[in-house]
């Protein structure tokens, strides 16, 4: 079958690509598999130089790959940029990584025991639409670097610098069989990766639903499972907040790539002494995101993905809307940003919106603030915005997220663990800890008796 690509900010059609189907996955598998020998034997050092080469031609293709990623996405072309250049920091980190992820000796009675990291096989790696470059990169760095080949399935809406990022990994001197690109439906390739016998491992960012049954299906051979799944972060704001420094970092903190992002603060807590005044900056400066084409360097937001996501975050909005903003004529996916003054247990303030709607929320004081932050399945990331230091720390030791952030609506560094509490999936990706996810800890005693 034939997979038309559409560019979301025109809804014209900009690539055809074959499907890819249960034939095609065990063929993708077997050729991982037959690759594994060979690129387990390949030494560390030798390892670390292919990854080195694949981040360098990552940079020398940086333009091509970020308007790629803009005409497949949506996202602006700016915001395609910082991807793209952290898809080659990722690698280089992960370059340096090879040979400092290593066992360890251990004293015991009568020999000595040894521990050793070894590479799990062949894995699949299932990525989403909304960051299609970054987070392939983000399971393809560790995943090489441990040894393993992998089988990565882009979703089928965007599919296209996944394909390219391949071809670079050949380019770069990575052996045929190592990085195997799909191109298919979830229900179909994504299934068959999960089931199948030879695969050891999934490592999988979506939605909290598919990462159940992903979940559910890998029971069956006892495979290893990364999920990054749903959120609903809370952006906490205190009376004592730098009130125009939040303010202004609020709306970038949902709008960014048009609220299609796991991380996004869309549950926006303030403390009800300062509501008023904050609510009137987070309106102004919601009002000044620059909404329109994702090919003008001044863009700040782009569309949505399709036209069946615009009207699930158009079912949202049913509350007492305080703003909601413009967008551009004529063809695309268009929504534009929306504040809504909501309760803690209406619908917008309780599921994952994934479009750039924010929820208002009031609060009285910092245990209330707590409680409200927590009363959610989800637990990926969020902020908290006071000038008072120990009160930052009370509360993000309170908070149930795995990526927080003091006085700042950033989630996501190379060099650092990420990933959430609860609903929103386990294991990190990121940082040395990724790691750990994509190799078998071995232990091996040898007796000097």
């Amino acid at each position: 079958m034939s997979l038309s690509v559409v560019n979301p900010a025109t809804e014209k059609t900009i690539a055809e690509l074959e499907e890819a189907g249960v034939e095609e996955t065990d063929a993708a598998v077997a050729a991982a598999r037959a690759a594994f020998p060979g690129w387990r034997a390949v030494s560390p050092s030798d390892r670390a130089r292919l990854l080195r080469r694949l981040a360098t031609l990552v940079e020398e293709h940086s333009e091509e790959l970020a308007r790629l990623e803009t005409r497949n996405v949506g996202k602006p072309i700016a915001d395609s940029r910082g991807e793209v250049a952290m898809v080659a920091e990722v690698f280089h980190f992960y370059a340096g990584a090879v040979d400092k992820h290593h066992g360890e000796t251990i004293p015991v009675t009568a020999g000595i025991d040894m521990t050793f990291r070894e590479p799990l096989g062949v894995v699949g790696l299932i990525v989403p639409w909304n960051f299609p470059i970054a987070i392939a990169s983000w399971k393809l760095g560790p995943a090489l670097a441990c040894g393993n080949t992998v089988v990565l399935k882009p979703a089928e809406l965007t599919p296209l610098t996944a394909l390219r990022l391949a071809e670079l990994a050949l380019e770069a001197g990575i052996p045929q069989g190592v990085v195997n690109v799909l191109v298919g439906p979830g229900r179909v390739v994504g299934q068959r990766l999960v089931e199948h016998p030879d695969v050891a491992k999934i490592g999988f960012t979506g939605s909290t639903e598919v990462g159940r049954g992903v979940m559910q299906a890998a029971a069956a051979t006892i495979k290893r499972v990364t999920l990054e799944l749903g959120g609903k972060s809370a952006n906490v704001i205190f009376a004592d907040a730098d009130l125009e420094q939040a303010a202004a970092a609020a709306p970038y903190a949902v709008f960014g790539n048009a609220g299609q992002d796991c991380c996004a603060r869309s549950r926006i807590l303030v403390e009800r002494s300062i509501y008023d005044r904050f609510l009137q900056r987070l309106v102004d400066a919601t009002a000044a995101v620059r909404v329109g084409d994702p090919e003008d360097e001044s863009t700040e937001m782009g569309p949505l993905i399709s036209a069946d996501q615009r009207e699930r975050v158009s079912s949202y909005v049913d509350g007492n809307v305080v703003y909601r903003g413009n967008t551009p004529e004529g063809g695309g996916f268009w929504f534009p940003c929306t504040l809504v003054e909501a309760r803690s247990d209406d619908r917008v303030a309780r599921e994952e919106v994934f479009g750039p709607v924010a929820a208002v929320i009031t609060f009285e004081d910092e245990a209330d603030a707590v409680r409200i932050a927590n009363d959610t399945p989800y637990g990926l990331s969020g902020s908290i915005w006071t000038e008072n230091g120990r009160r930052a720390l009370r509360v993000a030791r309170a908070l149930e997220a795995g990526v927080l952030s003091v006085n700042s609506n950033t989630s996501v560094r190379v060099a650092t663990p990420f990933g959430g509490f609860k609903q929103s999936g386990f294991g990190r990706e990121l940082g040395m800890h990724a790691l750990e996810g994509y190799s078998e800890l071995k232990n091996v005693f040898v007796s000097t008796d």
